[in-house]
């Protein structure tokens, strides 16, 4: 697949996360003025991001912010790109898990 086929398919699916991860940050806002909600990051250390939030959209930014520093690079490493979508596949289960469960 062509760089630039990729890079769509990324932006594409990040906007996705994007819109996902609004509504589960508003859903959390209500747990936790509800009292719940009580944790510091949504993502272990481990896990890739540099970001450690409680909420989602930090998290779908530091993609977004990678993924433009990967448009203007000349050729995509490889393991730039495997990252980048072993860490959006992450974000996307994990919202849509959230989902399920609220």
């Amino acid at each position: 697949m062509p760089q630039n086929k990729v890079l769509e398919q990324l932006q594409e699916n990040l906007q996705l996360v994007y819109r996902q991860a609004i509504d589960a940050d508003n859903k959390l806002n209500g747990l936790q003025q509800a009292g719940h909600g009580k944790f510091q990051s949504v993502f272990a250390d481990e896990q890739g991001f540099r970001t450690r939030s409680n909420r989602f959209l930090p998290y779908v930014k530091e993609l977004a912010q990678e993924l433009e520093e990967m448009k203007q690079q000349a050729e995509l490493a490889p393991e730039d790109l495997q990252l980048m979508v072993k860490r959006l596949a992450l974000l996307l289960k994990t919202l849509q898990a959230f989902k399920r469960q609220t």
